[in-house]
């Protein structure tokens, strides 16, 4: 049976284009995996604590060391691990803030790069013959030719961490020019409607 996690964002609600993506990403995948399983994490309802000191100092101590406070520091960071452990497929639906991802996914990210769990004490990634996906929502667009397409840090940076964690089949589905739906210029189903086709492509895939 095969297995996917959605890690998605968006503080936006239903109004979220990212979410959206997501939606018409879940419902392909669905339908070509009807044994498969979806697994959602919401990282705008998790209570997702940035790296801290004390963090840190729990995140170096050697597990047959570890006191019932230091698991209880790494708890959530264990069980976000799990989650991606048992993932075939990994899709990251986000949108693009300034160039780059949210803090909430940075912090996720921060939690799970975790070494001898994703990421091997010689550093390699441990998460080889996982595929991911990225979905990503941006104001501006970034294609090849695009006068700002040097900015795209957010799928340079997701397709590096990715890769550091040993994932590197990873398919990029770009929203650019997201901001027309806000400037009312796109109805969200227009806008949804021209991203479809990478999408069903990167669901069936």
């Amino acid at each position: 049976m095969s297995r996917l996690l959605v890690v998605e964002t968006s503080p936006r609600g239903e109004s979220s284009i990212s979410r959206q993506m997501t939606r018409h990403f879940v419902a392909e995948w669905q339908a070509a995996h009807h044994d498969g399983e979806v697994v959602r994490r919401d990282l705008a309802e998790t209570a997702l604590a940035f790296v801290t000191g004390p963090w840190l100092q729990a995140y170096f101590t050697p597990e047959a060391q570890q006191t019932s406070e230091v698991k209880d520091l790494l708890r959530l960071s264990d069980a976000l691990v799990a989650e991606l452990l048992a993932a075939d497929h990994l899709v990251i639906a986000s949108p693009v803030y300034n160039y780059n991802v949210p803090a909430a996914l940075k912090a996720w990210i921060d939690h799970i790069v975790r070494k001898g769990l994703t990421l091997g004490f010689d550093g390699q990634g441990l998460l080889k013959g996982k595929r991911a996906t990225l979905l990503l929502a941006s104001g501006g667009s970034y294609e090849a030719g695009s006068p700002i397409q040097d900015r795209d840090i957010a799928t340079q940076y997701l397709r590096l961490i990715l890769k550091v964690i040993g994932i590197t089949e990873v398919t990029v589905v770009a929203g650019g020019g997201a901001k027309a739906v806000d400037l009312r210029e796109l109805t969200m189903d227009q806008f949804q409607a021209k991203l479809q086709p990478a999408i069903r492509q990167a669901a069936l895939a």
